[in-house]
């Protein structure tokens, strides 16, 4: 029964009603979110750095020197002359070598070691980073319901990121070999990829509330988030050609543009057998491929860029220009690495510039699945 109150009672006598309080489904969420979000962005960033180092370890022919896989022992470089010496000897006895740098020198060496051990090294600190982020949250039962399971499928990619890596290096070693395959060096940056987008996917969902992706989901923009589906995935894959055409340097091969040795068409396209070694190992149908499928991905980008302007939000329709925008400058970038012969610092800005235009490609998705919602004035 509610109590009975005076009618000589003042109006600023009420007591003070307690504040609302928000919905269950961010009721003590709030925190963690914002903690975990930035947890995530500092792996994002090492991330980034680990995909620009292995590029350069490439580029420097370094990512034969250490010819064994020790995840643990190997975290300690060579500490004497006698372990360096070790070493360079181990080096000596695989083809790279003998085929590509026969008489090299110990401080060479030392060159190219450095190399692939801060690649590797920067892998480890991923690692550390990840399980003391992961195991703190988790004892402090911090992880946002539903979110667990995802940010443990993190740690686990990561892992397999690492066997992968060695996976890659180890077909270095065979008879004849001056380099990893490239189809494993593709398989290995294209996990790389993978792992950033998971994380960039779940930067995105975090930086709003549960509650607020719950509403803007009710006005998705069906068509448009099929077709930034498909974008992404036909971005994926000019990122695993990439990939294809630096594992064999074909980039260097044929630079001339937009013929290919005076033609539209490589010379002996399929001069290699069994046919199916042309797709992986034939500089000029490897890089071939790689430019029918970057003028396709810019057709195709146009396409969904004309339907993401008819788009109600604003923030979708930017989102979009700003897909195509950077589409424009990696296309100027293929082509100068081409017409330059590949130096190191053009091969890199075309590496980096494929991981922004591969988040603007997901920030552009997720909009489109959760628009965010605008004012009247800004419609």
């Amino acid at each position: 029964m509610a109590q009975k109150r005076s009618i000589f009672e003042e109006v600023g006598e009420r007591a003070a009603q307690p504040a609302p309080q928000g919905g269950l489904i961010d009721a003590g969420r709030r925190g963690a979110r914002r903690g975990i979000r930035l947890w995530l962005l500092v792996l994002f960033a090492l991330v980034v750095a680990m995909i620009a180092v292995g590029g350069l370890t490439r580029l420097t022919d370094s990512g034969l020197s250490i010819t064994e896989w020790k995840p643990v022992a190997g975290a300690l470089p060579p500490m004497s002359d006698a372990d360096w010496q070790e070493e360079f000897d181990k080096y000596r006895a695989i083809p790279q070598y003998e085929l590509l740098n026969k008489g090299m020198s110990l401080a060479e060496f030392k060159y190219i070691y450095w190399w692939e051990w801060g690649h590797r090294q920067l892998g480890r600190v991923i690692g550390l980073v990840w399980a003391l982020g992961f195991l703190g949250f988790l004892v402090a039962r911090q992880i946002p319901r539903g979110w667990a399971g995802r940010l443990l499928l993190l740690g686990a990619l990561g892992g397999a990121q690492g066997a992968i890596g060695w996976w890659m290096v180890a077909s270095g070693f065979g008879e004849g070999m001056i380099a990893v395959a490239s189809y494993r060096l593709a398989t290995h940056l294209g996990l790389a990829f993978v792992i950033l987008g998971l994380i960039a996917w779940s930067v995105f969902a975090l930086g709003r509330e549960e509650r607020e992706l719950m509403q803007a989901r009710r006005a998705r923009e069906v068509k448009l988030f099929g077709l930034s589906t498909g974008l992404m995935h036909v971005a994926f894959l000019q990122i695993l050609l990439g990939a294809l055409v630096a594992g064999i340097d074909a980039g260097r091969s044929y630079t001339d543009w937009p013929l290919m040795a005076g033609g539209f068409l490589p010379p002996d396209m399929m001069g290699l057998t069994p046919w199916w070694r042309n797709l992986f190992e034939n500089p000029g149908t490897v890089q071939f491929i790689h430019r029918m499928s970057g003028y396709l991905l810019l057709a195709f980008a146009v396409v969904v860029w004309l339907r993401g302007r008819r788009s109600a939000h604003a923030a979708t329709r930017g989102a979009f220009t700003a897909v195509l925008a950077v589409l424009l400058l990696q296309i100027l970038l293929g082509i100068m690495t081409v017409l330059y012969i590949a130096p190191w610092h053009l091969a890199i800005a075309h590496q980096f510039v494929a991981v922004v235009l591969w988040v603007l490609v997901l920030r552009a998705r997720f909009l489109s699945l959760y628009p965010r919602a605008q004012s009247i004035r800004e419609g």
